[in-house]
């Protein structure tokens, strides 16, 4: 493979919704075409990253939860506004090296919001970004943005960005302005739902609006039909419990990178489901 031929492959999961989603991405690792992937790429050449901030029982990460991820192969793991859910976060998330709280939280909060991360001879940076229309009000990443793109195109030109928002506009907005300060890819999450406008913005950065999600295909993205049902007839609070998985969905995106430039070359969807044969796996 010689400098000028040779590509790197992003591998991006959608929001991991408790063990069904969990459970989706360990198995779609370890065998794509039980997934009806069919030597489209080798899973050993990509860097996978994947959003873990439901993955515990539908809200926030455990410590235990963080570890059998990195065990399935999960290189880097972003997050959003659930990250804290689980109050034992605050434990380890300073020695948790493949995780990434929302950068534009203050500087005072634990954790880190982006990281270097080598694969393959390459260095390739992450960022964890949360959005703010409709969503908690924290700093604006606008600024905070723009200087950590700055900083870290110093190390290498492959910058990769989650961005954890609800509204589509700001989505696309964002999207173009890390472009144009020299972002590779930017791919949304936090809706649940596959958008279907994945592209090459300015001929150098990957975009989808929404990654999608991981987990239960027959709930309410990724939770109990049931719960979710009750809460919008009644208005009133209820725990949401997350789906049983009798079908499993994997939503993803594939970017290929020149690594010399940083420039996304080729994007592409993954959507895909799996009947499971085990029951009850629904934490």
């Amino acid at each position: 493979m010689t400098e000028k031929s040779s590509t790197l492959k992003i591998l991006f999961f959608g929001d991991m919704v408790g063990r069904p989603g969990r459970f989706a991405v360990r198995d779609f690792l370890q065998n794509p075409h039980d997934f009806g992937i069919n030597d489209e790429f080798d899973i050993k050449d990509c860097f996978v990253i994947a959003n873990v901030e439901n993955a515990s029982h539908g809200f926030g990460l455990t410590e235990k939860n963080y570890n059998e991820i990195s065990e399935y192969g999960v290189h880097c793991m972003t997050s959003g506004n659930h990250i804290w859910d689980k109050k034992e976060i605050f434990n380890y998330i300073e020695n948790a090296d493949k995780l990434l709280r929302p950068i534009n939280y203050p500087q005072a909060v634990q954790g880190c919001g982006s990281r270097i991360f080598e694969f393959n001879g390459y260095k390739i940076a992450v960022i964890s970004v949360l959005g703010r229309v409709f969503m908690n009000t924290i700093d604006s990443q606008w600024e905070i943005i723009k200087a950590e793109i700055e900083h870290l195109k110093e190390s290498t030109p492959i910058i990769i960005i989650d961005f954890h928002a609800e509204a589509t506009a700001e989505k696309i907005c964002f999207a173009k302005y890390c472009s144009s300060l020299g972002c590779t890819a930017l791919f949304g999450t936090h809706t649940h739902v596959q958008t279907a406008d994945e592209s090459i913005i300015d001929n150098k950065t990957g975009y989808i609006t929404d990654a999608g999600f991981c987990g239960a295909s027959d709930g309410v993205i990724g939770m109990d039909y049931s719960t979710s049902l009750n809460r919008f007839l009644t208005g009133l609070p209820e725990r949401y419990e997350v789906a049983t998985a009798a079908t499993v969905t994997v939503n993803a995106v594939l970017a290929e990178i020149n690594p010399n430039n940083g420039y996304t070359v080729a994007i592409k969807r993954i959507n895909c489901s799996r009947k499971e044969i085990e029951e009850g796996k629904s934490q």
